[in-house]
């Protein structure tokens, strides 16, 4: 096996992460992140709840952040947590939603320990053949690789789709056989961005029953769920209050989050709420000191913010503080 760059920056791929969630009946954080601050505050919550952590970035977060920088922010926030904050929970450094073999070589290339290759927008065969072929080249570095089957509606950077086709539990087994795949991202009536749901109809419920029957296809599978933020009507409505607009915004139950977590889904990736936070901060800030021009003055409570709905989220929706 080749030499891992991951590993000389302190990352962890998700293998044994999965391993221990799975066992252990929780799920891992997989937070989106595309600047600084929002790094310090997912770093911060997961070292004071003692949770392990999986920072993840998309294709457009890394053309924003460059992929250089980026590189060395995950390895300085490696540092922080170590030398600063006195932890030693396992990070890993995750390519959300990546639609080539290109990209994902380049991340695994620069010192990323975990991707995905989102094949689910193509045919069946099409979407195995890619899939075998990203998890080909990354099991080389130990680099661990998240396939996907189904199709989650919603928009999020440049993933989008109308509509949901829930994963087909007759495939799964198939297609974890067929590519090597470390784990399995599904559609079980989760959603992109932060409209999932029509306004004024019933939000309706997660198909745990899809869910029980590819549990029974794949035992002890590490299964993933993407869409899973919570939309927060507090910061929905914080949003609105300081001149946003974000109506009919509703995301995904809490309840429901967390009895997935006791399943084998052992990641659950939240980005949109992190988003909102920090938007819904930002604008009361400027509302009540429209005077204030100094970043660190919005960004730093912005900050604080996000770093306190992370630590609710490890605590009490997905299980994982004090799980490092």
């Amino acid at each position: 096996m080749a030499d891992a760059l991951y590993k000389k920056l302190g990352l962890v791929n998700t293998r044994e992460m999965f391993k221990k969630a799975v066992d252990g009946g929780y799920a891992i954080p997989a937070y989106n992140f595309n600047n600084m601050e929002q790094l310090q505050a997912i770093m911060g919550a997961c070292a004071e709840s003692n949770s392990p952590v999986i920072i993840q970035v998309s294709s457009g977060a890394r053309k924003y952040a460059n992929q250089t920088l980026l590189r060395y922010m995950a390895e300085g926030a490696v540092q922080m947590v170590r030398k600063d904050l006195k932890s030693n929970i396992p990070i890993c450094l995750h390519l959300d939603h990546g639609d080539t073999f290109e990209l994902c070589k380049s991340c695994i290339d620069s010192g990323f320990s975990s991707v995905m290759i989102d094949g689910s927008h193509h045919p069946y065969e099409k979407n195995v053949e890619l899939t075998k072929q990203v998890v080909e080249y990354a099991h080389k570095y130990d680099v661990t690789v998240e396939g996907e089957l189904g199709v989650l509606a919603g928009i999020e950077d440049k993933v989008s789709a109308a509509e949901s086709t829930y994963t087909k539990p007759e495939e799964v087994q198939d297609f974890v056989e067929k590519t090597g795949v470390d784990s399995l991202a599904i559609s079980i009536g989760t959603s992109h961005g932060a409209y999932k749901f029509k306004p004024g109809a019933n939000v309706p419920p997660l198909r745990f029953d899809i869910l029980k029957e590819i549990e029974k296809k794949l035992p002890g599978f590490p299964i993933v769920l993407h869409g899973s933020s919570s939309i927060p009507k507090e910061y929905v409505e914080m949003v609105n209050k300081y001149g946003g607009k974000m109506k009919d915004a509703i995301g995904v139950s809490e309840d429901q989050l967390r009895e997935a977590a006791k399943s084998a889904v052992c990641k659950i990736n939240i980005d949109s709420d992190g988003r909102l936070v920090v938007t819904g901060v930002i604008r009361k800030v400027f509302a009540e000191k429209p005077a204030e021009f100094d970043p660190r003055k919005y960004l730093g409570p912005a900050r604080e913010e996000l770093k306190k709905l992370l630590i609710h989220k490890n605590q009490n929706v997905l299980g994982s503080a004090g799980k490092a």
